[in-house]
């Protein structure tokens, strides 16, 4: 049955992705209730993502049925098991579970995307380093930032920064909690050859603190992607983005420069964005738009706002 549906899907979702020129894609996302993983194809290695339930197995079972499993998508797209890296992660909402960290191994794979170079580990973290489903924002991005200041808020491992590196953006302020994080992003920018020390920034810090800083109009363009929740120890409070996101909103808009753009999106399944609280000019849902072909299934939104 899951050698059948992966058959299936990998089959049509090949086909789109070399029409589009994409070379990492997902391609089965929890299809079959029996087989609850989420697999992705990252350029000739294989990134399959087990969502935790309760199987009823015991550990060497379990352990026996993933190798079982492991072969199957192994003989469908046609690559040895030894390129396959399967992971157990909680059923958390949206990217809260980012960070969570599972070893030491490093197993780290250069894969392209619109004419860039990204570095993902298929082995030491919850996920890979690089979020397939945001692949037509960043494009979308690029195209704005040319001689903008940009400030890419949550920036993980900087992919947005490198796509507005290469859209020829004047400045790049890149904040994140996390200095692992925040080494990846300006790794991925040195290896795309576009690091430039006088206009890239790396700030090591709670962005909703860090907010309260900044002058306003700073920024042109901003792209603002944040957990679902966060309760880091560095962090003064929690963070919850349906009930903080208009607090969030009025601070970037303050930022932001009166001809400025904010790209806001969130994978928080149940967000409502409160529309009437938001004191901006245009706000715009361009979830639909922004949805590549892979992630139609995804829970994710994805607003323009402009002051």
């Amino acid at each position: 049955m899951f050698e059948n549906r992966l058959l299936k899907v990998h089959r049509h979702y090949s086909k789109l992705a070399k029409r589009q020129d994409v070379a990492c894609y997902r391609f089965y996302d929890h299809d079959l209730p029996e087989f609850p993983f989420a697999i992705e194809w990252l350029n000739g290695a294989v990134h399959a993502a087990e969502y935790k339930r309760k199987h009823g197995m015991g550990d060497e079972e379990h352990d026996a049925w993933l190798e079982a499993c492991k072969e199957v998508i192994a003989t469908v797209v046609e690559i040895t098991s030894e390129a396959i890296f399967m992971k157990e992660r909680q059923r958390k909402a949206g990217r809260q579970g980012q960070y969570d960290k599972f070893g030491e191994q490093k197993t780290e794979r250069i894969v392209p995307e619109g004419g860039l170079n990204f570095i993902v580990n298929l082995t030491d973290y919850l996920d890979t380093g690089l979020f397939l489903d945001h692949r037509i924002t960043r494009g979308l991005f690029r195209e704005d930032a040319k001689s903008k200041h940009v400030l890419n808020l949550f920036c993980y491992t900087g992919s947005f920064s490198v796509y507005a590196a290469a859209g020829g953006a004047a400045t790049i302020t890149s904040v994140d909690l996390s200095k692992t994080y925040l080494n990846w992003a300006k790794r991925n920018m040195q290896y795309n050859k576009l690091y430039r020390e006088a206009q890239h920034d790396f700030i090591n810090t709670d962005a909703m603190e860090w907010l309260k800083e900044i002058p306003s109009e700073t920024f042109d363009l901003i792209i603002c992607d944040p957990p679902t929740f966060s309760n880091s120890k560095r962090m003064e409070d929690n963070f919850d983005v349906q009930r903080d996101h208009v607090t969030l909103l009025k601070k970037l808009i303050k930022i932001c420069t009166p001809t400025g753009k904010i790209y806001f999106s969130n994978n928080y399944k149940n967000f409502v964005l409160d529309r009437e609280y938001v004191p901006a000019a245009m706000v715009k849902d361009i979830t639909k738009a922004t949805t590549p072909f892979d992630f139609q299934k995804l829970h994710r939104s994805c607003f323009i706002i402009e002051k």
